[in-house]
């Protein structure tokens, strides 16, 4: 345990001074949320008719989780940037533990994520948008947000590692820009036709949208959507939890056998 520790920490390290001399993929990742926010929030905002909530403060939470979404793209490419380049090769030589190669690089992601829903805050905050939950409520839905990109970082790494080159990561990634589109992220899922409802509601996004609304005190869960949207912050712990569970050990694995 020790040795993964001490080598995922190496890890962490070596992504950070990545990110902080070449920060492109994290500063488009993020940007994106802005310019959505500033886009739909003026556009589609003064057209919008939600009774129960204002429409900037509805949509802010759910730029927020797309931002925690955009785990994927960034953990694929990342990791396939790593495996075609020949750096997975050379963390092979050495006698590190092989989880921690993966786990430093998803760990490494959380503080540049959460850095970078700052000004994603300040801009939804300058628009209006505010936390009307209690500050523990609202650590609750930063903590979410956090776990759900965990959770996701961990799907791109393992999609990064199965790539068959840079190119292919990239565009598989910018995809991955229509999941929220799926969601309750933008728009509410009450008049959608009952089939593509359900497909909204059963989306992992989906929850942890509405968990991190009703921990800001934005707007309350519908009472007669899927269950992991009517018990928000429970679906929204279920989903991260499921995920983690079943793309960790897949990216470890994938990892190990590209060793062979």
């Amino acid at each position: 345990m020790s040795a993964i520790v001490y080598d995922s920490t190496a890890v962490l390290g070596r992504h950070l001074r990545r990110i902080r001399h070449a920060p492109a993929i994290m500063v488009m990742t993020q940007t994106m949320p802005i310019v959505f926010l500033l886009f739909f929030g003026y556009v589609f905002g003064s057209a919008m008719a939600m009774p129960g909530a204002e429409y900037r403060a509805f949509l802010v939470p759910g730029l927020l989780v797309a931002t925690a979404a955009n785990g994927i793209m960034t953990g694929m490419f990342t990791a396939a940037q790593d495996s075609h380049r020949g750096v997975m090769d050379r963390f092979r030589t050495l006698p590190m533990s092989r989880t921690a190669i993966p786990l430093g690089q998803a760990l490494a992601d959380l503080p540049a994520t959460a850095v970078g829903m700052v000004p994603l805050l300040l801009v939804g905050l300058a628009m209006g948008w505010r936390i009307e939950g209690s500050p523990l409520e609202a650590l609750g839905a930063f903590g979410l947000l956090l776990l759900f990109r965990f959770a996701t970082t961990w799907i791109g790494i393992l999609l990064g590692l199965a790539s068959r080159s840079e190119e292919a990561a990239g565009q598989l990634g910018g995809a991955t820009f229509m999941l929220p589109l799926l969601s309750n992220a933008y728009l509410p899922t009450d008049n959608l036709p009952a089939w593509l409802r359900t497909v909204a509601e059963w989306n992992p996004i989906s929850a942890v949208t509405a968990a991190v609304r009703d921990l800001f005190g934005n707007a309350q869960p519908p009472a007669d959507a899927a269950w992991p949207v009517a018990h928000p912050v429970a679906g929204a712990l279920c989903w991260s939890l499921a995920l983690l569970a079943l793309f960790l050990p897949l990216a470890v694995r994938r990892f190990a056998q590209n060793d062979r």
